[in-house]
C-alpha cells in the first residue's frame, strides 16, 4: 500500500460529541463528506479529527455546501462540504482521473465503524461495472475478498482510494441493505463535482498520464501519492447548489428525520454476516483509457470560462452538442459548467460529443461581444372614443428596462407630427450609438399602414424608414402564450445564417390549414406574399401567418392585386417578381439582421426609381428586444413586451 502511505488526510467526523462517519481533505479548510453524516449540524457542533496526526486538536467545522440530499430513502445529493475553522498543515488528497476504477483494481476505505471509533480500520474492495452509474449517481462496490471489514456503520464519508497510488476515486454513501450481502455504494469524484463545482478544478481528466504511476509535467508527489494537477481553491467562495437554501448562516438543518450517526438508517447494516471466503480474483494494474484527445481542451476552454465569467446556460450547451443517442442532462440540469463538462467527459459514449461540446464554447469564448440594443415601441391603437382618434404609447428598451413616455390620444391630423415628438423623446433614454429598432405595434386593419414613409421629423422629410430600421407588428401577439412560442422561435433562429421564405402566390391556391402546419412544423421563419394584405384570395393565408405565428412577414404594400387582375402568379407579375428578390435577400441574411437590411433596401429605393423594396413592409418579432427584466408586471398593452 506505497501509494496510502503516510495519507493524513483521513478525517473523523464528530457530531455532537459522538463519531458520526469519516471524511477527507481536499483544500487546506475543506473537507468532504456525507450530507447524513452531519444531518444534525443545524443542532450539534461539528469536529473533525485527524487519526493519522493523534496530537493535533479536533477542528470545529460548518456546512458551508450540500447536494441537496433530504434523508428519504436512496436519495440523490449525499454530499456536505465543512469549512475548517483553520487550515490544516496537511497534504490534501489527490484525486484520480474519473476512468481509473475501470478494472480489477483494490481500492480501500478507511472508515470509523462500532469498535474502531478512536483509531479506525480499513475495508477492501472494487467495483461493480463502474463505467455504469446507478440512478446516474453511484458506483456499486462489492468486498475484495470474503474476509476482513465490509462496509458499515462509521464508513460513510470515507473516500474510497486505489491501493497501488493512493488516489481517491469517489466517497462512500451507503451498504447493502439485506443481511449478509458485502456491498455499498460510491459516489464518483465526478459525481461529487456535479455538487460542488469547486473540486472540478481538481479531478484529472480520464486517462491522465500521471494515473500510470509517473507524475505529469507540473505534478509532484506528495507523501508517496501523486500530488495535484492543480492548487486547491483556497480562499474561492464555495457554491451552493441553487436547488439549496440554508436556514442560517452557519448551519444546513436538515427537512428529514435522524437517523442512527454514520449512514441513514435504510442503508446501515450494522452486522452484516461473512459469507464463505472465496478465491481473491487475479490483481493486475490495467492500463488506463487514453482519453478523449479534446478532453485537455475543454478542461482548458471551461478553465477559461469561468475566469472570464462567460454567461451560458450548461444545459443549452450540451444540447447543442449532444448525439441523437446521448442521454439526458440530469432532471436538476447542472449546477456549472465544470459539471456539464464532466458529464460529457464521463457519462456520454459518443466521442463526438466531446469535440462538439468543446468546439461550441470555444466559439462562444471566441466571439466578439455583442453589440449593445435599443429599442423603440410605438403603440397605435384604436381610442375607443371616434374613428378620428388614435390612441398613442410609445416606449424605449435600453440596458434591460422599459422608459414609457407619455401617452396620450390625438386626431390623425397630429398623429405623424406627435409620434415624432414622442420618438425624439424615446431616443434620450438610449445609449448612443446602440443598434435601435422602431416598432410600430398596429392593430390588425392597420397593418399595412406606411409608417416607414413617415416623415423624421418637421423639419426632415426624409422617410424615417430610411434613417432607422422600421418595423411593424401585430398588436394582437400580445399575448403571453404567443410570446413565449416566438421568443423559443428566435432562440431557434439565432444560430441560422439565413432564412427559408415560404411563397404565398398571388393566386392563393395553396390551403391555409396546410400553411399553418407548413409554418408551424418546418424551418421556414419568413411567410412572403407577393399580393397586398387587402387581397381577398389571399387574406385568409395573411391570418393564418400572423396567428401561427411567423416570426417575420414580408409584402410590398404596392404588390400584385389579384383580385382586380385575376392573376394567377404568372412570371410577369410584379408579386412574383417581389418574392424572386425577398428570396434573394432572405436565404443570406440572418433573420436578426433584416431590419438593418431592409433599412439599406429602403434607402436605395429611396434613391431609384422602381426599386422592388420602395413599398417593402416587414413584420418582424423578436421579443427578446422589448423584455424589461426589472418591471414588476408586462406591459400588458405590448405585442412584443
Amino acid at each position: 500500500m506505497t501509494g496510502l502511505k503516510g495519507a493524513e488526510w483521513h478525517a473523523r467526523i464528530s457530531c455532537g460529541g459522538r463519531v458520526s462517519g469519516a471524511g477527507f481533505l481536499v483544500a487546506p479548510d475543506k473537507v468532504l463528506t456525507c450530507a447524513h453524516v452531519v444531518e444534525n449540524s443545524g443542532f450539534d457542533p461539528v469536529t473533525v479529527t485527524f487519526p493519522q496526526r493523534p496530537g493535533d486538536a479536533p477542528a470545529a467545522a460548518r456546512v458551508v455546501a450540500h447536494g441537496g440530499w433530504d434523508g428519504r430513502v436512496n436519495e440523490l445529493g449525499d454530499l456536505a462540504v465543512l469549512e475548517l475553522d483553520r487550515e490544516m498543515a496537511i497534504a490534501p488528497a489527490s484525486l484520480a482521473p474519473a476512468d481509473a476504477a475501470h478494472g480489477d483494481r483494490k481500492l480501500v476505505a478507511y472508515g470509523f465503524p462500532a469498535g474502531y471509533d478512536e483509531d479506525g480500520t480499513i475495508a477492501e474492495f472494487r467495483t461493480v461495472a463502474a463505467q455504469l452509474l446507478i440512478s446516474g449517481e453511484w458506483v456499486q462496490l462489492e468486498a475484495w475478498s470474503g474476509h476482513g471489514q465490509p462496509l458499515a456503520v462509521g464508513f460513510s464519508g470515507a473516500a474510497v482510494a486505489l491501493v497501488d497510488t493512493g488516489q481517491v476515486i469517489g466517497m462512500v454513501t451507503a451498504a447493502a441493505r439485506p443481511h449478509g450481502v458485502r456491498t455499498g455504494r460510491m459516489m464518483p469524484t465526478h459525481v461529487l463535482a456535479r455538487y460542488w463545482p469547486d473540486l472540478s478544478a481538481l479531478v484529472p481528466i480520464p486517462g491522465s498520464a500521471h494515473l500510470r504511476g509517473t507524475p505529469s509535467p507540473g505534478h509532484a508527489y506528495v507523501d508517496g501519492a501523486p500530488g495535484r494537477d492543480l492548487a486547491p481553491p483556497h480562499g474561492v467562495p464555495t457554491p451552493r447548489p441553487a436547488h439549496w437554501a440554508p436556514p442560517g448562516p452557519a448551519h444546513w438543518t436538515p427537512p428529514g428525520p435522524a437517523h442512527a450517526p454514520g449512514m441513514p438508517a435504510p442503508h446501515a447494516v450494522p452486522d452484516l454476516d461473512v459469507p464463505p471466503p472465496c478465491p481473491a480474483p487475479h490483481h493486475h494494474t490495467p492500463t488506463p483509457s487514453p482519453g478523449h484527445p479534446d478532453g485537455p481542451r475543454l478542461r482548458a476552454l471551461v478553465e477559461k470560462a469561468a475566469r472570464a465569467g462567460l454567461d451560458c446556460d450548461p444545459v443549452r450547451l450540451y444540447a447543442a452538442a449532444a448525439g441523437p443517442f446521448d442521454p439526458l442532462p440530469p432532471v436538476e440540469g447542472f449546477g456549472s459548467l465544470w459539471s456539464a463538462a464532466w458529464f460529457v467527459l464521463c457519462e456520454v459514449d459518443d466521442p463526438g460529443t466531446v469535440t462538439r461540446f468543446a468546439e461550441r464554447l470555444d466559439a462562444l469564448l471566441t466571439a466578439p461581444p455583442p453589440a449593445e440594443t435599443g429599442a423603440i415601441l410605438v403603440e397605435l391603437g384604436h381610442s375607443g372614443a371616434g374613428d378620428d382618434l388614435v390612441r398613442v404609447e410609445v416606449s424605449a428598451y435600453s440596458a434591460g428596462r422599459r422608459h414609457p413616455v407619455p401617452a396620450e390620444t390625438v386626431p390623425r391630423s397630429r398623429l405623424r407630427a406627435y409620434v415624432q415628438e414622442r420618438i425624439e423623446d424615446a431616443f434620450c433614454h438610449l445609449t448612443p450609438g446602440a443598434d435601435e429598432l422602431i416598432a410600430f405595434a398596429l392593430p390588425r386593419d392597420w397593418l399595412d399602414w406606411p409608417v416607414d414613409r413617415w416623415e423624421k421629423g418637421p423639419d426632415d422629410d426624409t422617410p424615417l424608414g430610411c434613417v432607422h430600421p422600421v418595423v411593424v407588428t401585430d398588436h394582437a401577439r400580445r399575448r403571453t402564450s404567443t410570446r413565449h412560442i416566438l421568443t423559443s422561435a428566435w432562440q431557434r433562429l439565432d444560430s441560422r445564417t439565413g432564412a427559408r421564405v415560404h411563397r404565398v402566390a398571388c393566386g392563393g391556391a395553396e390551403d391555409p390549414r396546410k400553411l399553418r402546419l407548413a409554418l408551424v412544423q418546418s424551418e421556414v421563419c419568413l411567410a412572403g406574399f407577393g399580393a397586398t394584405p387587402r387581397s381577398a384570395r389571399t387574406r385568409p393565408h395573411f391570418e393564418t401567418s400572423l396567428t401561427a405565428p411567423a416570426p417575420v412577414i414580408v409584402w410590398s404594400r404596392q404588390g400584385c392585386d389579384p383580385d382586380q387582375a385575376d392573376c394567377a402568379g404568372s412570371a410577369d407579375c410584379p408579386g412574383t417578381a417581389f418574392l424572386e428578390a425577398l428570396d434573394g435577400l432572405a436565404t443570406r441574411v440572418p433573420p436578426a439582421q433584416l431590419p438593418r437590411q431592409v433599412l439599406g433596401l429602403r434607402q436605395r429605393a429611396d434613391a431609384e426609381d422602381d426599386h422592388w423594396a420602395r413599398d417593402i413592409q416587414l413584420l418582424w418579432d423578436d421579443p427578446r428586444r422589448f423584455t424589461d427584466p426589472h418591471a414588476t408586471a408586462v406591459h400588458t398593452r405590448s405585442p412584443v413586451a
